[in-house]
């Protein structure tokens, strides 16, 4: 596997909105966002550049290991990945999940306090794009719809032409 290739790890979701998603292990993607999941403020949340929040389980790791207790789907991303460097992974980059589901990065997700109990004193701001690069979630578009499943293999194809 390359830092271009990956798989995902953690598929999530919450019906009733907000956080934590819980882990589903498959999940219809649609241009709408994903089917089963539901944004409490949609000011900030989804839409159609926002329909898809990612989290690299790497990212997830390391921030257990500096003492904060956060799990996949705990910060709000409906698919947790690893294997791809995501520092290097930016808007109009291009992910193909699985067979059929094509994504756009759009930019990164900017945490609020409402992920606050994923993080050690409430400190989510430790996974602010503007005060540490390269630890944010990332917000995606839908380009082509499909069936995310867990262990399906993700492939970074870059920026779009």
């Amino acid at each position: 596997m390359s830092d271009r290739d990956g798989v995902v790890v953690g598929v999530h979701v919450n019906p009733a909105g907000g956080v934590p998603k819980f882990a589903v292990g498959l999940a219809l993607v649609t241009v709408s966002g994903v089917a089963g999941d539901r944004q409490l403020d949609l000011r900030y949340h989804g839409g159609p550049d926002r329909a898809v929040c990612l989290f690299a389980r790497e990212r997830i790791d390391a921030l257990i290991a500096e003492g904060h207790p956060i799990a996949p789907g705990t910060t709000g991303e409906n698919l947790t990945i690893a294997g791809i460097d995501w520092a290097r992974l930016g808007a109009g980059d291009r992910l193909v999940v699985g067979d059929d589901v094509l994504l756009e990065i759009t930019g990164p997700a900017p945490p609020c306090s409402t992920i606050a109990g994923s993080f050690t004193r409430g400190e989510f701001k430790r996974i602010s794009d503007k005060l540490h690069p390269g630890w944010s979630r990332l917000y995606a578009r839908v380009l082509r719809e499909g069936v995310v499943r867990e262990r399906a293999p993700v492939r970074l194809l870059g920026q779009a032409s």
